[in-house]
């Protein structure tokens, strides 16, 4: 056993010693992603667009349960929508994509790729929206967007991503700020119960809002090499694109009003948060809710024993009754190399049955979150392994949510915070809201602002981290991807 875990380590780099690399090895190893033909792109195989599947319907009942029906909208926006609303337009031009030939035929207009869809949705909410009683409106849609990425990296940041937008509209601006907040508490839901990944909410500086947007609402991720990768963010957009595509209603005092909105958004950027957030020197070790295989089953010496070949076909097809997404892995290769083999794809339960086990009435079980191995009866072994699932799921978040509180650190001082930025950790800070201490620190330390502190009572009561004079906010610094 030993050489063959010797030879399954050797496949992916060391996660201490070169974690960039770690990263990309599992990805690819893992049989997650490709790279695409074109520079930047990425190809989803099966396993690695299953776990979005996953992420989709879990974020999709929540959608609906908040009364948001899903649409789409078209790829090609006209570049004078984009042009429209001119925060929008400089934020996103730098990685725009533009289509200006169909053919040997050159566009009247040039058309681009959604970088996001804002405009393009504005348009059509003018056109759909006359009265208070088409209000609120609420549609999302799942689709995919181009942003010419100058660095990229397996689902953290490609020229082509997947994911989903919401667009909201309100006649009040509190309705619409409370629909961006309201959503940011359910990708938090989506993340602490689903991916087993704790997070950080709360709302952006001004340098780091969305293009266009009155106030945007972030989540963050703390992913084991200390780095923040945002994982979410909610926008509220007031009236600025309302008054860019003329959305209006006439409300209840007879009068014509602007309306309010929001949007907000996850991708598959999920998928490495998921990766950095749980894995480790064997690999992958996914949070049973998103698991294309929760359970596989290992038969030891099938072929020579039909009892056991039996037994673990009805295991299989009792799990599989139960709801369990299980796998039986028959192939003829050694018992070592399946262990390995789904150990890197990070199945969460992995279940072994031989003669001996049969002989005992048991199976012997192992967790890929603690690599524990142990026996439990075969007869009951469906609600064990439900049970099982369960706590391993709550397992990651809590040893996910250790590491996060342990790594966050308060910095009062400028000269403390490379230090700590350096030890893998986000930095508690108090600032002042000016933009030049924002540059400063991103200069110095190659960190940014992430998102405010939930707790902002005594902010005032401090000094800026970086200039040192009086605070207005208590906000977390990192480096992040």
């Amino acid at each position: 056993m030993a050489g063959n875990n010797d030879r399954f380590v050797n496949q992916i780099a060391d996660i201490n010693a070169d974690y960039t690399k770690w990263y990309t090895d599992v990805c690819l190893k893992s049989e997650l992603c490709d790279y695409g033909p074109v520079k930047g792109t990425m190809v989803f195989r099966p396993y690695g667009y299953a776990i979005w599947e996953r992420i989709q319907a879990e974020a999709d009942k929540r959608f609906k349960a908040h009364g948001v029906q899903n649409a789409y909208f078209p790829m090609l926006i006209p570049q004078s929508f984009l042009m429209r609303e001119a925060e929008h337009v400089e934020g996103f031009a730098p990685e725009v994509a533009t289509v200006t030939h169909v053919g040997n035929t050159e566009l009247g207009e040039k058309l681009v790729l959604r970088p996001t869809s804002e405009t393009i949705i504005g348009n059509m909410y003018s056109k759909w929206i006359d009265s208070y009683r088409d209000l609120p409106l609420k549609l999302n849609q799942w689709a995919n967007v181009v942003r010419w990425e100058k660095t990229t990296r397996p689902f953290l940041r490609t020229s082509e991503f997947l994911w989903q937008e919401g667009h909201t509209v309100f006649a009040t601006p509190e309705a619409a700020d409370a629909d961006a907040l309201e959503m940011l508490e359910v990708y938090k839901d989506i993340a602490n119960n689903v991916l087993a990944l704790p997070v950080l909410t709360g709302r952006k500086s001004e340098k780091e809002k969305f293009a266009g947007a009155v106030a945007t609402y972030g989540m963050e991720a703390m992913m084991k090499d200390g780095k923040s990768l945002q994982s979410g963010t909610t926008h509220y957009l007031g009236d600025n694109f309302a008054k860019a595509f003329d959305i209006k209603f006439l409300d209840k005092d007879g009068t014509h009003k602007y309306v309010y909105q929001a949007s907000w958004g996850i991708s598959t950027r999920l998928i490495g948060a998921i990766i950095m957030a749980h894995g480790d020197e064997r690999g992958l070790c996914l949070p049973p809710p998103v698991a294309p295989i929760q359970a596989v089953i290992i038969p030891i010496g099938a072929a020579k024993n039909p009892e056991v070949d039996a037994k673990s076909k009805e295991l299989f097809a009792a799990l599989e009754k139960a709801g369990v997404r299980v796998k039986l892995d028959e192939r003829d290769q050694s018992p070592g190399f399946k262990f390995n083999h789904w150990e890197l794809r990070g199945v969460p339960v992995r279940i072994e049955l031989g003669g001996r086990d049969l002989a005992g009435g048991v199976v012997t079980a192992c967790r890929r979150d603690t690599a524990e191995k142990f026996t439990m009866p075969i007869d009951g072994s469906t609600e064990s392994v439900l049970k099982l699932l369960d706590e391993i799921n709550s397992n990651m978040f809590k040893k996910a949510e250790a590491h996060t509180l342990s790594h966050i650190v308060r910095v009062d001082k400028l000269d403390e915070m490379g230090a700590a930025l350096d030890g893998g950790n986000f930095c508690d800070a108090y600032w002042c809201g000016d933009r030049e201490c924002e540059d400063k620190i991103k200069d110095k330390f190659a960190a940014t602002s992430r998102v405010m502190h939930a707790d902002q009572s005594d902010a005032e009561k401090h000094k800026c981290v970086c200039c040192g004079k009086k605070a207005k906010h208590r906000i977390y610094f990192a480096r992040a991807y």
